[in-house]
């Protein structure tokens, strides 16, 4: 089974900051395979269900964010899961741009307290992760306060096709593995197509002077 679990702080007061991002692409996902967030296990909302074919949870930890380690380690111990092959945890990013994902089998909590916690309380750093990129904060601004603020209104118009994205990656992890899922989800974007020169028409020096007047006419 994989159990998912978007990070963010819970009420309405936080629900639509940079920080809650995880919330809403794991809300996003149980929307459109129709499960309700019904049960209330360790410290989170949980919904469960079938997604391609596999048992799921989905879980919104109820802590704040910094205590969101006790939420997925009361939920390991629930579902008795492997972190290192069944816990997926998303999360905002401020290292990542705007919009990108990164889909990663270990790593460092970076400066997200929320994935400190959770990393500190089950003794490894070795589990999946979907990072989502919200840009870093302007100069001088706290980080604090970045993320516990509203998105532009701008980022605020992108969100629905990044979040749509997001769930896309998280439905490949569950129907096709990490691996696929990370070769789809990291590959860089295509290049544009150069526009191919057309072959020179000018008569090679060595080639028959007829044939080349021939062909040009």
């Amino acid at each position: 089974m994989w159990l998912i679990v978007g990070l963010g702080n819970p009420g309405d007061t936080y629900a639509r900051t940079r920080h809650n991002i995880g919330f809403r692409v794991v809300a996003e996902l149980a929307q459109r395979h129709r499960l309700e967030f019904t049960h209330k296990r360790a410290h989170a909302r949980v919904a469960e269900g079938i997604i391609a074919g596999q048992r799921v949870a989905l879980a919104l930890p109820q802590t704040y964010m910094n205590l969101s380690g006790q939420a997925v380690v009361g939920l390991r111990q629930w579902y008795k899961i492997d972190p290192a092959t069944e816990l997926l945890v998303v999360y905002d990013d401020v290292d990542l741009p705007f919009g990108v994902l990164r889909l990663r089998e270990r790593g460092s909590a970076g400066t997200h307290n929320g994935m400190r916690s959770i990393i500190t309380l089950l003794g490894s750093q070795v589990f999946p992760r979907l990072r989502i990129g919200i840009d870093r904060p302007p100069p001088a601004w706290d980080l604090a306060d970045y993320v516990l603020g509203r998105f532009t209104p701008e980022q605020e118009a992108q969100l629905p096709d990044i979040m749509q994205k997001a769930a896309d990656a998280l439905e490949t992890v569950v129907r096709e593995g990490m691996a696929v899922a990370m070769n789809r989800i990291n590959a860089p974007p295509p290049k544009p197509k150069r526009e191919q020169k057309r072959p020179s028409e000018a008569p090679d020096s060595s080639s028959d002077t007829n044939t080349s007047t021939a062909s040009d006419g």
